[in-house]
């Protein structure tokens, strides 16, 4: 083999060397762009499914946000719905109250009143009254609420139909059944006391079977007077009395301000349905 033979050979082994080179740096290119674009690709859909995940909690946040604020609107109007029907209440106890004030402008009624608040008697259910008031009675550290019949309560004039509607007619109970007891009235209506304690002993143990008690009129400390400009805020007493146990453990409120408060907070869930067509929880 000639010189001309040999370098021959060697161009073509040189041209096939070159060639598998290039074809061979083709494949690596062909590969690295795939997997680049691969890669690529993998990288783009975790950087958007991290901003879809960050939207999807923006908006739950959002959503949330919403609620709140739409729920504390909401209990804000049931609030302010609540404190209009306790004003309106409110204002209910107080015209109720103003109305009390006139009981004991018409002497003879409030006599025969006093009376039957001292005497506290029973009353056979043919005499039951149509209205009844409350009182509240104290023994020691026990205490407990009832009714308490006042009969001749339609003839003061006074309109007591907001607060006493649709009230349980109810028996009247003895409260101090006691030898002697303290009573107690407003300075304004000691005379009027005083002129009936003889017929309320006599009415009571005839009813009761019992001897005369002995009432004794407290002259040292007096119910609250009826409220007045001057004495506005202060405490205040519309009327009737409070009788004791001689050694004070039993006090028998018989004050038509304690009988309201009671048979207003009796009463209550019926002058809210009546008031607002429903009985509030």
């Amino acid at each position: 083999m000639n010189d001309a033979d040999v370098s021959k050979q060697i161009q073509q082994m040189v041209r096939f060397i070159r060639q598998e080179a290039e074809e061979k740096a083709n494949e690596i290119s062909v590969s690295a762009e795939e997997e680049f674009n691969i890669e690529k690709l993998q990288l783009v859909e975790a950087e958007k499914k991290k901003i879809r995940q960050e939207y999807e909690r923006k908006e739950k946040q959002v959503d949330i946000r919403k609620k709140i604020e739409y729920s504390m609107q909401l209990n804000a109007s049931r609030i302010k719905v609540l404190q209009a029907q306790d004003d309106l209440v409110s204002s209910m106890k107080e015209a109720a109250s103003k109305e009390l004030l006139h009981v004991s402008h018409d002497h003879h009624v409030y006599k025969r009143l006093l009376r039957d608040l001292v005497v506290q008697v029973s009353i056979d259910s043919a005499d039951l009254p149509k209205f009844y008031f409350g009182i509240t009675l104290t023994s020691g550290s026990y205490c407990c609420s009832f009714g308490m019949i006042y009969k001749n309560i339609s003839h003061c004039h006074v309109s007591f139909d907001i607060v006493l509607m649709s009230v349980t007619i109810c028996v009247a109970e003895f409260t101090l059944k006691e030898p002697a007891v303290l009573l107690r009235c407003r300075k304004d209506d000691l005379h009027l006391v005083e002129s009936i304690l003889d017929s309320a002993k006599d009415e009571y143990a005839g009813k009761a079977n019992v001897y005369p008690p002995e009432i004794i009129v407290d002259h040292q400390v007096y119910l609250p007077p009826a409220p007045s400009h001057h004495h506005a805020h202060g405490p205040f007493c519309s009327g009737g009395v409070v009788l004791a146990s001689r050694d004070g453990k039993i006090v028998c409120e018989n004050t038509l301000d304690a009988r309201l408060d009671v048979v207003f907070r009796k009463k209550l869930p019926e002058i809210r349905k009546w008031l607002f067509g429903q009985v509030a929880a």
